[in-house]
């Protein structure tokens, strides 16, 4: 019965992904009507979206945020859509959305750049409020995933969670309100492939603890590509799904090797530098084929600043939700972050190139 399980989604998976044709005539001039699923990348004059499979390219104004409705015209060339035109925007009224944009203004307004954006990538994946030139150095150094929401952020949202619940109410009560506040999490940090894919495996991991079943990590990492491939199976093409994938798979296979060949490095950073030394070693040369680029240094820099980003969470995730009902209190909160984003920058901009 296993192994017919697993046949049955490899199956689909393949299916799915050859009967999937694809939605754009090439060199044909369409027309899109869709809601913003990713947060969209801001430059200097233009702003980047992806549109049900297509990369779209707009001004800067009239901004687009996640969760808008957007209609663009434009020529479809290999996944771009060429002299694209924004025809009509229409703003989201989504609650969630609407959350998310009050508790990243609060950011904004607390902060200067680029603390304000640092501290809302790393919260809420919010990498359309950074600045282009803090962006760039960000990717020189190999720190850019920091302020992408992944799935290290959905894992220290259920611990934080689980260690709460666990305070005030029944085991059997506690897990399905942490798959629910995953998720929550999850379409608020947007649902791109990594966040869908941690959402996934972390449902998976405490489904399995409430059933009390030990839930291997290489059977939920396997299930959860599978189950988005069959939902989406456009993804199997994605840089962020496949990096996603493979970074996850390297920590599983190399972290804890890592980590005991490390045993004299201080404990600060004995994890961050184990972490992103594992995920490197099956990231870099995807990135360095794709982008032509790999900071040697990134390594360290990471283990320098991976210990920041729980504190930073917590801190800034507390702050953010109190700032909708009690702003001034939630800004004194907010300002703990402040040596850490310090620390985070500094380090940012030494290892540029």
């Amino acid at each position: 019965m296993r192994f017919l399980f697993w046949a049955t989604l490899v199956v689909l998976v393949l299916v799915r992904i050859f009967l999937t044709k694809p939605a754009y005539p090439e060199r044909k001039r369409v027309r899109v009507t869709a809601t913003v699923k990713e947060e969209p990348i801001k430059y200097d004059y233009q702003q980047k979206l992806n549109l049900r499979g297509l990369k779209v390219f707009l001004p800067k104004f009239p901004e687009i945020s996640y969760g808008d409705k957007v209609t663009v015209e434009g020529r479809v060339k290999e996944g771009k859509l060429e002299d694209a035109k924004l025809v009509s925007l229409e703003k989201s009224r989504g609650l969630l959305a609407n959350v998310r944009g009050k508790i990243i203004d609060f950011y904004k307004k607390s902060f200067p750049e680029p603390h304000a954006s640092l501290i809302a990538g790393v919260t809420l994946g919010a990498k359309g409020e950074i600045p282009p030139l803090f962006w760039k150095d960000l990717t020189e150094t190999g720190l850019a995933h920091v302020v992408v929401a992944s799935g290290s952020n959905v894992s220290l949202v259920g611990g934080f969670l689980l260690g709460v619940f666990t305070l005030f109410f029944a085991r059997r009560v506690v897990i399905p309100l942490i798959l629910t506040a995953i998720w929550i999490y999850a379409a608020l940090a947007g649902l791109e492939a990594p966040i869908i894919r941690a959402a996934v495996m972390g449902s998976i991991a405490f489904s399995a603890q409430a059933l009390g079943k030990l839930s291997s990590a290489w059977r939920a990492l396997l299930l959860a590509a599978l189950v988005m491939l069959i939902v989406k199976p456009e993804w199997a093409r994605d840089l962020g799904f496949i990096l996603s994938f493979v970074a996850t798979s390297c920590l599983i296979l190399f972290q804890g090797r890592i980590e005991k060949f490390l045993k004299k490095v201080p404990d600060i950073l004995r994890e961050g530098l184990s972490t992103s030394l594992a995920a490197q070693i099956g990231v870099s040369p995807i990135l360095l084929v794709t982008f032509g680029q790999f900071n040697l240094l990134s390594p360290i820099a990471n283990a320098l600043v991976l210990w920041t980003v729980p504190l930073i969470m917590a801190i800034s995730g507390t702050a953010g939700l109190l700032g909708l009902v009690a702003p001034s209190l939630a800004r004194l909160i907010l300002y703990l972050a402040y040596p850490l984003t310090s620390w985070f920058i500094f380090i940012n901009t030494l290892f540029a190139k």
